[in-house]
């Protein structure tokens, strides 16, 4: 049972600045795998398009047909879509739920 409740919600930590002041590096963050459409505002979970085995938290700023543009809420701290591009919407992992308590 923990285990398919792992596949459905994960718990997130924040390592870095690049979505301050939203979230602050070692807040803790609940995230549901992904059971809607992306929307534009939403936090989501990806894999580093450049590096599969990194995980992102971006916010999607963008959405034209099925890519996503992924941001960071600290511009001068963020590598996101202005770096790596546009990401498919079907890579999104999760999406931010709420921070955890």
């Amino acid at each position: 049972m923990a285990r398919i409740l792992e596949f459905f919600v994960r718990r997130v930590t924040v390592e870095g600045s690049s979505m301050a002041p939203t979230y602050l590096p070692g807040q803790r963050l609940t995230a549901l795998r992904r059971w809607r459409r992306v929307r534009k505002g939403d936090v989501v979970v990806v894999r580093d398009p450049r590096n599969p085995s990194r995980w992102l938290l971006k916010r999607c700023v963008a959405r034209i047909g099925s890519l996503l543009d992924l941001r960071g809420d600290n511009a001068t701290a963020s590598t996101d879509s202005r770096d790596f591009g546009l990401v498919r919407a079907r890579d999104v992992a999760y999406i931010v739920f709420s921070p955890s308590r």
